[in-house]
């Protein structure tokens, strides 16, 4: 019995005269009528009947002939133009402008209950886009997905052939990591297809975060305020953050002393030098205590002093390595004083091409997005012959340098980040790139030429003295160097870490002094210090650290950052990541709920989960199975067990100028702000302003800080619009000593008054250096 639809009767009938068929394609049916209106019936499917009957010859698609032209899709209309420059009118070029398709935000879009499968939809914005690209690809005799040459740009490619349903037969993927006319020729002449490991590795991330997202944050709603959210990765960081601030809440300095001695060769006064105390009879120093102190600097101004041993040697320090995502920012926050969201956002321009003149619009950089410090053969031979013309032989190692990648999980396919040309310097690229391109050019560029060049070289010079007085034998050292040789440091020299150990002093060492010799005490200078607790972690440092652990991957570190701050998790106040009364809570109950989802451990190991499946070595549905089934448990466990801890918003201690309630501060979607306390009764409501604790030098009122529209910072009166007092500088409490005029912070280490114009260290105004300018 076969049953089949008839549209007359609007019900199923069971089909008279059956007869099996095949369509055009092969596909096997069932042909009939309705028993009741004769009406001609028609269903899909294999029966019975259809064994031992052979399907027709699929016919060839008579389409392909008739189609003409190349369709080229990349992500951005800025890397489209560069691309169609270099492939001529054979290739059309259009722009995807990102993802066009993902999963529902109104929903989960994760069917648990079927292997976790996603349900993807094209947005509203993209469908007239998605539609134009079908209608491109159906005419064009081969269509080329030039998306980004990471797990996300694979991901979109498939997106874009699923969206547009494009022929899998005419569908070729390419890939370039720089944006340059031998880049692109090598990737068109050779294709290959999706990598559906690198797709699936993308998916099960994406399915992964919507997993916890759409499980944790609506919790956080619900326990302690509306507009919270939880990550799979940002949680760990924002854990990371908070657990750093309790150890500085709980740290306890501890006391120690230092002692230095001023001394210099009996037979030449003049030649004075500071040598350390390292040694006490043997022994390390234990000199916590000025009452410790006082009796060895008594001692040791009645000891004999003689050189015991002179040292001399030869260090070599070699360049770093060239920039990689995380290194790229840590750099350019520590010397440009860039975001790691600005960082990102400049070398996407420089990566996607500018326009510089004769050579029109071309891709400075290569990808900007990679965890891999390979370098290409042809670039370190372009360099090697840059350098040789610059700088001469004595400059070149004799091989080219190759640098291990320290990141876990590494993709080795990929390339370090550096200029597409050595020979386009920064001096030549000086008008076409706007100041924060050419700084951030300038620095990637003078990385890689370092990276390629010689080791400097250090001459060394460790000199022991021995002192020895009747009762104790005391042992101080002398070091100190002198660069023999530049190398690297011609070009650059990386920054170093704002919570680096200061280095050993290098003391100028006299060249008069030799070994047995006798020395003179000149004065003991003792020194008291306190211990520290380690540091604020700034955006660098976080990064630093999570690459470390391998937790997420050069795409996520920039959203990471943006987000704890975008949610009221953590504030940035001269540079540093200082977790809020927020961040605090949400940590908490996290750790205490979902101690896996905040582990650092468990989230460095999914990565590793990931890189499996992403080389074909692990399916992703069970990686994402392992995953959910003892999560979910954990959430419905949450839902009854964690307390709500949702705080009263907070009076500012001013009326609502409509109703007469107090004023209080709410979070909205854009953070902070103040409301009427009568809400939803009075909707009264006024931007939250920061204040700095500076006064406006126009009328008096409290300076705030403020941000444009598109998310600058600049400072201006409290009383606007009655007071139109504006500075893009942070202005500072202290005044001009010249006028007393309003100073503001020109960088880390000036002040210009904004009345005078006249310009001071921050030493000579009484401040403190600042990581604010």
């Amino acid at each position: 019995m076969v049953e089949a639809y008839c549209v007359k009767c609007k019900t199923k009938r069971e089909m008279l005269q059956p007869e099996p068929v095949f369509t055009e394609t092969g596909t096997p049916a069932t042909r009939g009528k309705c028993p009741v209106c004769g009406t001609g019936l028609y269903r899909m499917g294999r029966t019975p009947q259809h064994d031992g009957l052979q399907p027709p010859e699929k016919p060839r698609k008579a389409q392909r002939n008739s189609r003409s032209g190349k369709l080229v899709i990349v992500e951005s209309p800025a890397k489209a133009r560069t691309v169609s420059r270099f492939l001529g009118k054979d290739y059309k070029v259009k722009a995807s402008v990102g993802h066009v398709r993902d999963l529902l935000r109104s929903q989960l879009s994760v069917d648990v209950d079927q292997d976790f499968e996603p349900k993807y939809r094209v947005p509203n914005e993209k469908r007239s886009l998605v539609k134009d690209i079908k209608q491109l690809a159906t005419k064009a005799e081969a269509v080329y997905l030039a998306t980004d040459p990471d797990r996300e740009g694979e991901a979109i490619a498939w997106h874009l052939s699923e969206a547009a349903e494009i022929d899998p037969e005419i569908t070729h993927r390419v890939v370039f990591h720089e944006i340059t006319r031998p880049a692109i020729e090598a990737a068109f002449a050779h294709p290959r297809a999706i990598d559906q490991h690198l797709v699936n590795a993308q998916q099960a991330r994406r399915v992964l975060d919507r997993l916890v997202g759409y499980n944790l944050s609506p919790l956080l709603w619900q326990k302690v305020r509306s507009r919270l959210s939880a990550g799979r990765v940002q949680s760990v960081a924002l854990r990371i953050v908070v657990d750093r601030e309790r150890e500085i809440e709980s740290f306890i300095p501890e006391e120690y002393w230092t002692i230095q001695a001023e001394l210099h060769p009996v037979t030449a006064v003049d030649d004075k030098y500071l040598a350390r105390l390292v040694k006490i009879d043997g022994e390390d120093p234990q000199l916590s205590a000025e009452e410790q102190v006082t009796p060895v600097l008594e001692d040791m101004e009645r000891a004999r002093y003689s050189i015991s041993k002179i040292r001399r040697g030869e260090r070599r320090r070699k360049p770093a390595a060239p920039f990689i995502t995380s290194t790229l920012q840590q750099d350019a926050s520590r010397q440009l004083g860039f975001t790691t969201k600005k960082t990102m956002s400049v070398a996407q321009q420089l990566y996607e091409g500018i326009d510089i003149g004769e050579d029109g619009s071309t891709g400075l950089i290569t990808y900007m997005r990679t965890d891999s410090t390979n370098i290409s053969l042809l670039a370190q031979k372009e360099a090697r012959e840059y350098l040789l013309g610059k700088y001469g032989k004595e400059y070149l190692p004799e091989e080219p340098p190759v640098y291990k990648t320290r990141a876990k999980g590494a993709q080795e396919a990929h390339e370090a980040i550096r200029p597409t040309s050595v020979f386009r310097t920064p001096e030549k690229l000086r008008h076409h790139l706007n100041r924060e391109q050419l700084r951030l050019y300038k620095l990637i560029w003078q990385r890689f030429v370092a990276s390629q060049m010689e080791a400097a070289v250090y001459n060394t010079l460790s000199v022991d003295i021995e002192a020895v007085s009747a009762s104790r034998e005391y042992l101080l050292r002398a070091s100190g160097s002198i660069l023999k040789f530049q190398g690297f440091l011609v070009v650059y020299e990386e920054a170093r870490d704002e919570d680096a150990p200061a280095e050993e002093d290098n003391v100028a060492i006299p060249d008069s002094i030799a070994e047995n010799q006798p020395q003179d005490l000149d004065r003991l200078l003792p020194e008291q210090h306190f211990t520290q607790p380690p540091p604020r972690y700034t955006e660098a440092t976080l990064i630093k650290t999570l690459e470390e652990n391998g937790i997420g991957r050069p795409s996520t570190y920039a959203p990471i950052m943006t987000t704890l701050q975008q949610r009221g998790y953590v504030v940035r106040e001269s540079k540093r990541l200082i977790p809020t009364e927020t961040g605090f809570t949400v940590t908490d109950l996290l750790t205490e709920h979902f101690p896996e989802i905040v582990n650092i451990g468990f989230t460095a190991s999914m990565e590793e989960n990931l890189d499996l499946v992403a080389s074909g070595q692990q399916e992703w549905v069970q990686i994402v199975r392992d995953f959910y089934e003892p999560f979910i448990e954990e959430v419905d466990r949450a839902r009854a067990e964690m307390p709500e801890v949702k705080a009263e918003p907070e009076a500012i201690g001013r009326k609502c100028p409509r109703c007469g309630h107090e004023l209080v501060v709410r979070f909205g979607r854009f953070g902070k702000f103040i409301s009427c306390s009568n809400f939803p009764e009075c909707r009264y409501t006024e931007p939250w302003l920061e204040k700095i604790g500076v006064r406006c030098p126009q009328d008096g009122g409290e300076i705030v800080e403020r941000k444009t529209r598109r998310g600058r910072t600049f400072y201006g009166c409290s009383n606007y619009p009655e007071c139109d007092f504006t500075s893009w500088k942070r202005p500072m409490a202290t005044p001009c000593p010249n006028c007393g005029g309003t100073l503001v912070y020109t960088n880390k280490n000036h002040a210009q008054c904004l009345k005078c114009e006249s310009v001071f260290t921050l030493e000579e105004v009484g401040e403190e250096i600042s990581e604010v300018a």
